[in-house]
Formats: structure tokens, sequence, C-alpha cells
């Protein structure tokens, strides 16, 4: 029997820790799927509009030239 204070002893604390660990990690886990799944969503979209306002403070920096800058919003599709 167990007495009053005693309980299970050291066996109880490891088996407790190993249960918070438990749910730690599914929490983590959980969190993790939902960012990666939301990211995943509109990929494309912010990339195309970073690089166009990249394109555009180059420009505007004088880093390069007007036809550089014509030509490169060519190749990422923006005009035709």
């Amino acid at each position: 029997m167990f007495r009053y204070g005693v309980g299970l002893g050291p066996a109880a604390l490891v088996w407790s820790l190993l249960e918070l660990l438990l749910v730690v990690a599914l929490v983590v886990l959980i969190v993790w799927a939902v960012l990666r799944s939301t990211r995943g969503i509109s990929s494309s979209s912010p990339d195309r509009a970073d690089a166009l306002e990249i394109l555009r403070m180059r420009f505007a920096r004088g880093e390069i030239t007007e036809a550089e800058f014509v030509q490169a919003k060519k190749v990422l599709g923006y005009e035709s």
C-alpha cells in the first residue's frame, strides 16, 4: 500500500515529465503543420510583387538604366 506523501516515487515524476514532453511536442507539430500549410497557399503572388518592388527600388537608386528596367519587367512577365 501507499503511504501518505510517498506516492509512486521517482517513476511518477519521470512519467509526468514524459507526458508533458509529449503534449508539448504535439502542440509544436500542429503549429508547424498549420504554418506550413498556410504559407503554401499564396506563394507565387508575394514573390512576384517583391521582385517588381526590388526592381523599382534599384531603378530609383540608379543601379539600373531605364532599358534594363524595361527588359527586367518583360522577363518577369509584367509587360509583353
